[in-house]
């Protein structure tokens, strides 16, 4: 199964639409990032397995492809994290992939799991209200896989803010 999550990435004053694939398969166990990254989406997969093991996950001992598409448009920053980390949970079945097709995520993870602030988050929630779709961001000490229930709020615009610490219940999802 490959397990798809938008996001974005920033050219000037433009977010251009990306989609983060991941595929948990068979095969040498590995994290491989392909799409033309930098160095600190590069990194990211350290960050994404730290904050993992924070929430008490471990990376499944398989082969791991996460493809940023499209791939002849540069990547740049930390803000892939939390979109990298939705499409892993998703290909390994912690969280239900179907919910995250309707949203645009950003952010960078630290090690212990927290999403820090990252730039460029209006033009993302821009980005996302002009697709018609919701935008996570998360505003809490550590993620938790309970905690990736969307909920909806405004007008134009769906979002996802939480302020529970790690292993609280999210809101419940209220009706579109």
């Amino acid at each position: 199964m490959v397990a798809l999550v938008s996001t974005v990435a920033y050219l000037g004053l433009e977010a251009r639409p990306v989609e983060v694939q991941c595929q948990v398969a068979p095969g040498m166990p590995g994290f491989t990032l392909v799409g033309l990254p930098d160095k600190a989406v590069g990194e990211s997969r350290q960050r994404v397995s730290a904050a993992l093991t924070a929430m008490g996950l471990a990376l499944p001992p398989k082969r791991i492809t996460i493809n940023l598409s499209p791939a002849d448009l540069p990547k740049e920053g930390s803000h892939y994290d939390l979109p990298i980390a939705l499409a892993l949970l998703a290909a390994m079945g912690v969280i239900d992939a179907e919910q995250l097709g309707d949203f645009v995520a950003v952010g960078e993870l630290a090690l212990d799991g927290r999403v820090i602030p990252s730039p460029g988050v209006l033009l993302a929630a821009l980005h996302a209200s002009a697709l018609d779709k919701g935008f996570y961001l998360y505003l809490q000490r550590r993620i938790s896989p309970l905690s990736l229930t969307p909920t909806h709020f405004g007008r134009s615009m769906r979002c996802e803010i939480y302020f529970a610490p790690h292993g609280a219940q999210p809101p419940q999802a209220e009706a579109a």
